[in-house]
């Protein structure tokens, strides 16, 4: 998450997640499924824009990058609807902050987004944890980031997360955060025209028999061995995903001809990943793909941690 102050304006870049790997655990009496999993913060990233404003009123509007509605109009694909007031996290994170924190100003917020939906990258979650940053700089409430977790675990699982960014094992529905240390990590992320549903694929999948810590991956990750770690790879989802969606087989056999190091799919999908040798590999296999047809690609890197 990069925030720069612009006036009375907050700007931040948000960026989105991978799952290195994500273990079901089993399903919690709230409802909620039991998970671990490391997640790396990508940049492929959203930019939000906060100002405050007299009264009580939170405006949200929300657009997609030209660039990215072009892409998907030429490959005919849904990158889905942008709710303006409470259907959005965006503007529930800003209300509930407003009213814990006892704020009777309001604000108006600007959302702009190349995150895609319904592609397991997270990007309601990162806007949502960057609205909370926004407001507190904004509002100039002075929180902890310990309190501005507390919000951001209330309204959704990966929030927390992004409060922090950089690489973590993730616990609990997600919101128990340990953060890990990884290389600087080369990617090629593709959402495919058809996103998917996240309580579809849980519901499809069954919890792990014997599941797959995620030590020996972190372990690989915090003594810079890429391509050791890029082996051990793994998501539970991924196989009941592929039972609801084609586009997970299609993605899948694509990467294994393009001698990428690893590959996989993102969190409850569509979108699947190749971690590459460098940076220069990361834009041939993105060009190579992109001739595909396969839908939206990104070449990313793995985005830096904030400061404490």
């Amino acid at each position: 998450m990069y925030v720069r102050k612009l006036g009375s304006r907050t700007l931040i870049h948000t960026p989105a997640k991978l799952n290195l790997s994500l273990e079901v655990l089993g399903k919690r009496p709230d409802g909620f499924h039991e998970i671990e999993t490391i997640m790396i913060a990508v940049t492929v990233l959203d930019t939000l824009e906060f100002e405050p404003a007299g009264g009580g009123e939170i405006v949200l509007t929300c657009r997609w990058a030209l660039g990215l509605a072009a892409r998907a109009a030429c490959q005919d694909a849904s990158l889905g609807d942008l709710p303006t007031g409470p259907k959005n996290i965006v503007w529930r994170a800003a209300e509930r902050l407003r009213q814990r924190a006892g704020v009777s100003r309001g604000a108006t917020i600007h959302l702009v987004k190349r995150i895609p939906a319904a592609a397991g990258l997270g990007g309601a979650s990162s806007d949502a944890a960057a609205t909370l940053v926004a407001a507190n700089v904004g509002w100039q409430l002075g929180w902890s980031r310990d309190q501005l977790t507390t919000i951001a675990a209330e309204l959704g699982s990966d929030i927390p997360f992004f409060l922090g960014c950089g690489a973590a094992i993730c616990r609990g529905r997600g919101e128990r955060i340990e953060r890990i240390v990884t290389p600087r990590l080369h990617v090629v992320v593709v959402r495919p025209p058809t996103g998917l549903s996240t309580p579809q694929v849980y519901a499809a999948c069954r919890p792990a028999d014997s599941p797959q810590s995620s030590g020996p991956l972190a372990a690989a990750l915090a003594s810079g061995q890429v391509a050791a770690a890029s082996r051990m790879l793994n998501n539970r989802l991924q196989e009941p995903a592929a039972s609801i969606s084609p586009w997970i087989a299609r993605l899948r056999a694509e990467f294994e001809r393009l001698n990428v190091l690893g590959h996989q799919m993102s969190g409850s999908g569509s979108s699947y990943f190749g971690i590459c040798r460098h940076a220069r590999h990361a834009r041939r296999v993105a060009t190579r793909l992109q001739s595909r047809q396969v839908g939206m690609v990104f070449a990313a890197a793995t985005a830096l941690a904030p400061a404490n």
